[in-house]
């Protein structure tokens, strides 16, 4: 029996949508340095802590631009403390493979799924992002294949706890010459996510899109700690000291690596979903790390889920900046915390 898919369209080739759709030389620029910035935080160089923050996704352009433009102004009174990369993300993991599945898929919600207007908008919102705050931002790697549309734009990806086992996602974060975060899988293993950076920070050869490429290797391939579900579905944290201690534990038992470094995501299991609890978890981690200086050294930032208002709607509600997703922090609490964080740093 042939394959039962119905090819609708040829879409078009990374290379031909950056034609298309290209970043100017000032904006080259920004990301240029911004990238470079970001690396010396990661080899140790420059000792900002980076804050990776913005909504669980990002599914309404003229939202995204106002929570961006209200984080440009905070960043400002931080910025000699704190490197902020937003999360602009367009592409979200479904559990059971169905629902709303991002921008990318379905760039306006009360449409159908069109995927070559999504490959588009992504891209005109994200070189909004630059022209209008100097940010440039982090995207979840969900689909490694396309990756490319925005591999010019993007200063930061995450591989997702459910993709983190999954070769191609390693083996593509080898070369994407950006920082590229392995969370743990949804299971909790450390030695899963151990595994998964060092595939990413390897030299590679392989095939992607088409052609046989190869890699020199990623030393900005890092973890993100994001809790776990055991087998009974329930939920656990992994941000403690104890988990920190471990996880650097496991960073010198594993010498081949370089750049230590831990991200914590303060929400999704962490948090048990409970959004509030963020707040309090950002804070855990900073006692954390003024109390064990190798832990200070390996923790270098948090991931923050963020927009403007607090918590979560489904579909179709129509409250501005209100996530359609996971909830997250209110612009107002977010505003207040980032600014807690740099004295507390």
């Amino acid at each position: 029996m042939d394959m039962q898919m119905e090819f609708i369209r040829k879409l078009p080739i990374p290379k031909d949508i950056k034609e298309m759709y290209p970043l100017d030389a000032s904006l080259k620029a920004i990301k240029e340095e911004r990238d470079a910035q970001i690396a010396k935080i990661f080899e140790g160089k420059d000792d900002r802590f980076l804050l990776i923050i913005g909504p669980c996704s990002a599914d309404n352009e003229d939202a995204v631009l106002d929570y961006m433009n209200r984080l440009a102004v905070v960043n400002e009174k931080v910025k000699d403390k704190i490197f902020i990369i937003p999360r602009v993300y367009t592409n979200k993991p479904r559990t059971k493979g169905v629902g709303y599945k991002g921008m990318l898929h379905q760039p306006d919600t009360n449409k159908e799924e069109d995927l070559l207007a999504g490959i588009v908008a992504i891209r005109a919102m994200h070189t909004r992002v630059i022209k209008e705050t100097g940010f440039t931002c982090a995207e979840e790697m969900l689909y490694p294949s396309n990756h490319r549309y925005l591999s010019d734009i993007l200063s930061y990806i995450a591989v997702g706890a459910r993709s983190v086992e999954d070769q191609e996602h390693r083996i593509v974060a080898s070369g994407v010459g950006i920082p590229a975060g392995m969370k743990n899988p949804t299971a909790g293993d450390f030695s899963v996510m151990m595994n998964s950076i060092s595939a990413a920070q390897s030299a590679q050869k392989f095939i992607y899109r088409g052609w046989e490429v190869k890699t020199n290797g990623n030393p900005l391939a890092h973890a993100i700690l994001r809790g776990y579900v055991d087998h009974l579905g329930h939920s656990h944290p992994n941000y403690h000291y104890e988990d920190l201690e471990t996880v650097y534990e496991l960073y010198m038992k594993n010498t081949d690596l370089v750049n230590p470094t831990v991200i914590v995501d303060t929400n999704h299991n962490n948090s048990g979903k409970r959004y509030l609890e963020q707040i309090r978890i950002s804070k855990d981690i900073l006692h954390s790390r003024r109390n064990n200086p190798d832990i200070s050294k390996m923790v270098k930032g948090l991931m923050i889920e963020s927009y403007i208002e607090d918590g979560c709607q489904k579909i179709g509600e129509g409250i501005y900046g209100k996530s359609i997703t996971d909830p997250c922090l209110g612009w107002e609490k977010t505003e207040r915390l980032i600014l807690e964080l740099a004295d507390l740093l």
